[in-house]
């Protein structure tokens, strides 16, 4: 989820606000529309909030089935939101590589990284409690245990989690002065103006829609992206994507700044019926010296068949 503003009330509760204008897939339920755009949300809470007039759209209380309309403003207030206890689940995980201090796991699509108010279930860090036996890191709250970094619900591939605050402290260390490799492989819509290239942007939050990141030379902070093209497909192209900052939804917002969008990618580039699980952009390599062997390790994870079947179906079409 992007949150627009958080407030902390003087009974220690939160108020959260979550405000953006819709510019995608319109005239659908509004419970559909938000359950799809936010995505640390269960559409069972969603429901749930709308029913307690918690969302209101151009300043007006609407019911579930209301039809969502371009430029609607729509803002979601939640109160009294409490950390809750995560629950251990036994969900399977392709885990790359373990050891005492860190654990990699290549990340199923459609899986949301930590829990948030509304969706306390079925995320990374229910797994990866039950397989560590909660024997993580505890230094991002109660929340977000063993949690470094993040990757969007809809992004397959490598991530780390700590086992011990020693390792994460260490790691945040390492990924907040950028000393790591990131390598990202994606499907971008059309061909870009160079095979190879450098994008040099700041990034900061959309200003006409909170659910976005967009480059804002004025606001945003730096993001830079190497991009190279690998393969050349009807109507679009298979590319590396290497990472020297790390801002939220760089990629996505990179690439569509200079006009070829991801694939699959509904609120950067338009809705695409062929690949309707989200935007193909894949976690290939993540390297970094580890925390405590201090040695550097690199990490790779394989494409999932989402991501092979749309490089197939691109390549018929050819």
């Amino acid at each position: 989820m992007n949150i627009d503003d958080i407030e902390v009330l003087d009974d220690n509760t939160t108020k959260e606000k979550l405000i953006f204008t819709a510019d995608q897939d319109v005239n659908i339920r509004l419970d559909v529309y938000l359950t799809k755009y936010i995505e640390d949300y269960s559409r069972s809470f969603i429901q749930k909030i709308i029913k307690e007039n918690l969302v209101t759209v151009n300043g007006l209380v609407k019911n579930l089935s209301y039809k969502v309309k371009k430029n609607d403003l729509i803002q979601i207030v939640m109160q009294d939101i409490k950390p809750s206890k995560i629950e251990p689940q036994d969900i399977p995980l392709d885990i790359v590589y373990e050891d005492d201090d860190i654990i990699i796991i290549n990340k199923k699509r459609g899986m949301v990284v930590h829990p948030a108010t509304g969706n306390c279930n079925n995320t990374l860090v229910n797994a990866l409690l039950f397989h560590t036996k909660n024997s993580l890191s505890d230094i991002n709250g109660i929340e977000r245990p063993g949690i470094v970094h993040r990757i969007d619900k809809d992004t397959s591939g490598v991530i780390v989690a700590c086992k011990n605050n020693s390792s994460h402290k260490i790691l945040t260390d390492v990924f907040s002065k950028h000393n790591i490799k990131r390598e990202y492989v994606a499907i971008v819509k059309g061909y870009p103006d160079s095979d190879k290239g450098l994008i040099n942007a700041p990034i900061g939050r959309d200003k006409f829609n909170r659910l976005k990141m967009a480059v804002d030379s004025k606001n945003g902070k730096r993001a830079v992206t190497n991009f190279e093209v690998l393969e050349k497909m009807k109507g679009a192209s298979y590319i590396k994507a290497v990472l020297e900052t790390g801002r939220t939804h760089q990629i996505r917002t990179h690439m569509a700044f200079i006009g070829n969008p991801l694939l699959g990618d509904d609120i950067y580039g338009g809705k695409d019926k062929r690949f309707e699980k989200g935007q193909l952009l894949h976690a290939r390599l993540l390297g970094f010296i580890h925390p405590i062997k201090n040695e550097y390790m690199e990490f790779t994870a394989n494409l999932d068949d989402y991501f092979q079947n749309a490089l197939e179906v691109l390549r018929k079409h050819e």
